[in-house]
């Protein structure tokens, strides 16, 4: 499919609460995500990783996305969905089921992990994928999690095919494929940041947004950051983009999302700060910290 999709700003992975018995709170997944918006973010992703989706049931996905779908409609806000494996046509078979889901504007595709496809399968595997997806493509690249590190050239050629509008770019660092990549300028193709603490300068280079957990605290001040450097405000923007790595650095100081979630607890935010199997919660010093550097920036 083609697309005009045009991806900009701050984008928030959101997690999936659960109440004191281990249930989904559905009420608290709807006022977080209106709060997030609220702050400005430009749009949602749900069933991340973030998410925990791999821990929930078929229920209780349906249930994330209606409510996370309604929301946005109701906002005028995008909303990119996860959807895929390690298997294209297990992929293909999760984009259609997006087909009639109200409210979708992307979604989010990982590099097959594990696998580790020559980069002419990756190729191979993305054209199929964009061939039979509703919805505009958001390519997930994150080598430190699916083992598999493309090359500069082929991530210009998944730029390139039609339905692909943008990459989550996770390598972990500011490295020459990155600034390649975002000081290329590809036409219909939106770079965001998907390592937290990498984001400030991403976005020095001139990087459309970001897609960030860490962004569930002081969503605004995200926003800011994004907002200073599209006005050239480099002082102000590299200040606060130092403020930003430090606090995503606490946010990331245990496994994913469980410092996130043990703040927006402490915060009264969620009703627990629970995490499924193989997670475990967050240490409490790990807790704290983050919260103390939330608390100095919100």
């Amino acid at each position: 499919m083609e697309t005009t999709l045009a991806l900009r700003g701050i984008y928030v992975p959101l997690i999936t609460p659960f109440t004191e018995s281990g249930e989904l709170a559905a009420d608290a997944l709807e006022s977080l995500a209106h709060r997030i918006l609220d702050g400005g973010a430009a749009g949602l992703a749900a069933l991340g990783t973030t998410g925990e989706p791999g821990a929930l049931d078929e229920a209780e996905r349906a249930a994330v996305l209606e409510i996370c779908s309604r929301v946005c409609r109701e906002r005028g806000a995008e909303l990119i969905v996860g959807a895929g494996g390690s298997a294209t046509r297990q992929t293909v078979e999760a984009l259609r089921a997006l087909k009639g889901q109200p409210g979708v504007t992307a979604a989010l595709t990982l590099v097959p992990p594990f696998l580790r496809p020559s980069d002419a399968g990756v190729l191979a595997h993305f054209r199929e994928l964009a061939a039979h997806s509703p919805v505009p493509l958001v390519i997930y690249h994150i080598p430190y999690r699916t083992g598999q590190l493309l090359t500069t050239a082929t991530l210009r050629e998944l730029a390139t095919l039609p339905g692909v509008a943008g990459i989550k770019l996770a390598t972990g660092a500011v490295d020459p494929q990155a600034v390649e990549l975002v000081g290329a300028g590809l036409p219909g193709f939106a770079v965001l940041g998907g390592d937290d603490a990498v984001l400030p300068p991403l976005l020095a280079l001139g990087a459309a947004g970001g897609i960030l957990a860490s962004a569930h605290l002081v969503t605004a001040r995200w926003v800011e950051l994004v907002a200073a450097w599209r006005a050239g405000e480099v002082e102000r923007a590299r200040a606060l983009g130092h403020r930003l790595a430090g606090l995503a650095a606490a946010a990331f100081a245990e496994p994913n999302p469980t410092v996130i979630k043990g703040v927006l607890h402490a915060q009264g935010l969620i009703p627990s700060p629970a995490v499924r199997l193989p997670l475990l919660p967050a240490a409490p010093e790990a807790v704290a910290r983050a919260a103390a550097l939330a608390a100095e920036l919100d």
